[in-house]
């Protein structure tokens, strides 16, 4: 039964002990590294030497990892101390799109309470090959496009990260075009191709083609596109956009229908070769879900609502082509930067403890306003509060400020600090030397203030057989 209960307050002195943790209050960090993709039982580093325990102590003082993530990718081995993987890991779907991918941990022990902070770093394999929107591109081309004329590319993608991710494109050998390759910050590289040779339309209709994109792992990994070139009979001039990239800023909390930007195009054309539709050319990441743009006019439009949370800028290619009878069309970019609103308030992971009653908690307890360290003011009695119940908010410093808070048990453990009481309630005056054995001859009654096994007493006659 007294085990139960030291298990039950160890509990619940390791849940105040991982929300203080959440309100960032940090203890000496372990910082180890595993490859995803990794077989379970996987020795990831010696916990029980990193924390200066012995291998012999760690049942006893209940050696226990706490991870924040949904699911549980670490343990530790109680008979060796060493932290393993339990279950495969995948770096994509845990850290998608980050070029760092950390799982903290929290490894907690009994006896005294002890608190360290353990960061694993999850390392990229190159375990995804390129992968295009689909299996086959067209692009329609006039003949009478110039030497030298530019068309984009779909770009392949690689959930990926560094050096694993799509590092180049080749195109198949053709005598009419060549590949240019450019790389942008943050984007990665993208691909046109590039007219070298004069189309006629009357010698060959179609061009087929296979674009390749490879990664830069090692060893390396593919994927291709079939590129199909419809070539167009003459309608020889090409729309322009007024510019090659258009930015603009939109707050999150930009009405669904809201124009925000106008990009406009222009065809030297007449008539209806000189007049433009607009499209989005691309429709990746959620775009057409989030934006609209009006064909004729080219203003584009908020379609949905926008989450900084969720995705903090997008990209759009927008495509012009005119209505003649072999259209021609031309692309930019937009690239539209999501503002952040003050719309999310601090959370804490433990919204409520048990409640075991508080007394005087000011004059006990004080918390830093920065770091979240909640530390003792004055002496703590057992014998005089068992357990004290914290209030904690969080506030941010937003415009108009949101705040959140929980609540953080105190458990008093108790110490054997206090002498056994004895009082003598009644006693003989005199014992008949025939008095049998048995007989009771005093009343004595014995009280101590501490708990659990610190209050029980054991009476005896020092020397008394």
């Amino acid at each position: 039964m007294e085990v139960f209960k030291t298990r039950e307050r160890f509990c619940i002195a390791s849940l105040f002990w991982i929300a203080l943790s959440f309100c960032k209050g940090l203890s000496a960090q372990i910082t180890y590294s595993i490859a995803e993709e990794v077989s379970p039982g996987t020795f990831v580093g010696n916990l029980a030497k990193d924390l200066n325990l012995k291998v012999s102590e760690l049942e006893g003082r209940m050696l226990q990892i706490v991870s924040g993530s949904a699911k549980k990718h670490f343990e530790v081995n109680l008979l060796t101390g060493a932290l393993i993987v339990i279950k495969n890991i995948n770096r994509e779907e845990i850290c998608p799109r980050s070029p760092v991918c950390i799982e903290s941990l929290e490894a907690v022990v009994n006896n005294p309470l002890k608190m360290y902070s353990v960061e694993v770093k999850i390392l990229d394999i190159n375990d995804n090959a390129p992968l295009f929107p689909g299996r086959s591109q067209t692009i329609k081309i006039a003949e009478s496009s110039w030497l030298g004329a530019k068309f984009p590319l779909l770009s392949a993608d690689d959930p990926d990260v560094g050096s694993n991710t799509v590092h180049s494109y080749k195109l198949s050998p053709n005598a009419f075009f060549n590949l240019a390759v450019q790389t942008e910050a943050d984007q990665g590289p993208s691909a046109e191709l590039v007219l070298q040779k004069a189309l006629d339309r009357e010698k060959q209709a179609a061009i087929n083609l296979i674009l390749t994109a490879v990664d830069g792992g090692n060893p390396p990994r593919s994927g291709t596109t079939e590129l199909t070139i419809d070539v167009l009979d003459a309608n020889d001039n090409a729309p322009e956009f007024s510019q090659s990239i258009y930015k603009v800023q939109v707050s999150e909390h930009t009405p669904s229908g809201t124009p925000i930007l106008t990009v406009t195009a222009f065809d030297a054309d007449e008539g209806v070769n000189g007049e433009l539709i607009y499209t989005f050319k691309q429709g990746r990441g959620g775009i057409l879900e989030k934006f609209a743009i009006h064909e004729s006019t080219g203003v584009i439009s908020t379609l949905g609502n926008l989450d900084y949370e969720e995705t903090s800028a997008y990209e759009l290619l927008v495509e012009a082509q005119d209505r003649g009878h072999t259209p021609i069309a031309n692309n930019c970019k937009v690239l539209v930067e999501i503002l952040d609103v003050n719309d999310n308030a601090p959370a804490f992971n433990l919204s409520s403890l048990l409640e075991s009653g508080r007394r005087r908690i000011f004059e006990k307890f004080a918390i830093n306003e920065s770091t979240g360290v909640t530390t003792t003011l004055g002496n703590l009695d057992y014998e005089e509060t068992s357990a004290y119940e914290l209030r904690v908010e969080d506030q941010d410093h937003g415009h108009t400020p949101l705040a959140s808070h929980c609540k953080v048990l105190v458990e008093i453990l108790d110490v054997n600090d206090n002498a056994p009481d004895i009082k003598l309630s009644s006693l003989l005056e005199s014992v008949r030397e025939d008095t049998k054995k048995g007989t009771a001859i005093a009343l004595i009654t014995v009280q101590d203030r501490d708990g659990g096994k610190n209050g029980h007493v054991h009476c005896s006659i020092p020397g008394g057989q």
